[in-house]
């Protein structure tokens, strides 16, 4: 795994995760290796063979075995982590349906969001405002890459419906990463605005003063 696998946000990240700092950029890089599914496939037949068989990789010990993310992630016990098949899930989502409408976006964030989370977090019974979080960050996330104005928005108002829940969290400090990353989504959703495309220098003082002071 290079760090081509990996944004350069999801980069930043995962370098406060500490020890835990490969695994989390092997869950980052799983990640970005469904979105490229969910981006370049344009059928949806072929899509779900794609993602299908990344669910075939989670459950079998020796598939894909030279692939690098998938190295990656058997190396630093990844692939044991919970919410990956609710990863797939939520990817499946954008590579399939043909228009997202709110019960697609709930399902998208609750799997890409919420399973991101929650394996990031090594959490198998993850408590509602660590689930929220997650969804919060990937409706964010969505809202600043897809070329749908409308959904964009859309993404961006049940993001903020699900602020109260998330806003409850209780972060430690292994949590560190987690906790960047949904004040980041948070202060955007605010101020409706969805992730950036890039790391402006603007943006990255914002993450340092996060990670440094809290908000």
């Amino acid at each position: 795994m290079t760090s081509s696998d990996l944004s350069p946000l999801a980069g930043l990240l995962a370098a406060h995760a500490g020890t835990a700092a490969p695994r989390h950029r092997a869950l980052w890089a799983f990640d970005a290796r469904l979105a490229h599914v969910a981006r370049t496939t344009s059928e949806p037949a072929i899509a779900q063979m794609r993602l299908a068989w990344w669910n075939d990789v989670i459950t079998d010990g020796v598939k894909g075995r030279g692939e690098p993310v998938v190295d990656a992630m058997r190396a630093t016990g990844a692939m044991a982590a919970p919410g990956l098949a609710g990863m797939i899930d939520g990817w499946e989502v954008l590579a399939v349906e043909p228009e997202i409408g709110p019960e697609g976006l709930r399902d998208y964030a609750a799997g890409r969001g919420g399973g991101l989370f929650r394996a990031l977090a090594d959490a198998p019974v993850a408590p509602d405002w660590l689930d929220a979080s997650g969804q919060v960050w990937a409706l964010w996330d969505l809202a600043g890459h897809v070329h749908d104005a409308a959904l964009a928005r859309a993404a961006g108002d049940l993001a903020r419906t699900l602020l109260p829940q998330a806003d409850a969290a209780r972060w430690t400090s292994a949590l560190r990463p987690l906790r960047i990353a949904y004040t980041l989504a948070r202060q955007d959703v605010l101020e409706g605005r969805g992730a950036p495309t890039g790391i402006s220098r603007r943006f990255a003082l914002r993450l340092m003063r996060i990670a440094l002071v809290g908000r």
